[in-house]
């Protein structure tokens, strides 16, 4: 088989230019994409609304929600030469009910949940489009956000793996327009 490929952009500073070229570069080597997973993220200030930074704010939503877009939208025509493509947003509780002091954080897991059902709508019948929400998972973005919890206690990437890996198969092609939970059950907030 072929060996992967590093191609690298920094979401930061990215634009719907960067994003286009990127593509361009990919296309030389791979005729389409049978998945797409967006896994980068910035918390932001863990805050009062009051209290958060402009700056912070938008770089937040630079990251979470503008790059992504752009990153979808530039990558859209590789998806849909495949046959079985999926589209994988990784969203977070906040997402879904806002909760105080997460702001940009949680407005950003908002958009990224309405992108994902608009694109799911758009294109129901060619393009498998849902979220996966981790849930408390032991990474330097979780210590940052509860720098009190215990990490033994939280599960690792490698233990939720299963549920990005199912979404991006083939065993998921029904599945669309849908946040997954990759931690049923587990309350939101610290570990106890």
């Amino acid at each position: 088989g072929r060996q992967p490929q590093w191609f690298i952009l920094d979401l930061l500073t990215c634009t719907s230019e960067d994003c286009q070229q990127l593509a361009q570069r990919i296309t030389v080597n791979y005729p389409r994409l049978d998945g797409v997973l967006h896994n980068a993220g910035l918390l932001g200030d863990v805050c009062p609304m009051s209290e958060q930074n402009p700056q912070v704010w938008q770089d937040v939503i630079q990251v979470n929600v503008n790059a992504t877009f752009m990153l979808t939208q530039a990558l859209l025509p590789l998806l849909l030469k495949s046959d079985a493509g999926s589209l994988v947003f990784t969203s977070s509780s906040v997402g879904r009910q806002g909760r105080a002091n997460w702001g940009a954080y949680a407005a950003s897991k908002f958009a990224t949940e309405g992108m994902m059902q608009v694109l799911a709508d758009e294109y129901q019948q060619r393009l498998r489009v849902n979220c996966i929400n981790p849930g408390g998972t032991r990474t330097a973005m979780r210590a940052s956000a509860f720098p009190t919890e215990d990490p033994q206690k939280l599960k690792t990437p490698a233990d939720i793996m299963p549920l990005y890996l199912w979404l991006m198969g083939d065993d998921s092609r029904r599945k669309t327009g849908m946040t997954f939970d990759a931690q049923p059950g587990r309350k939101p907030g610290i570990s106890q």
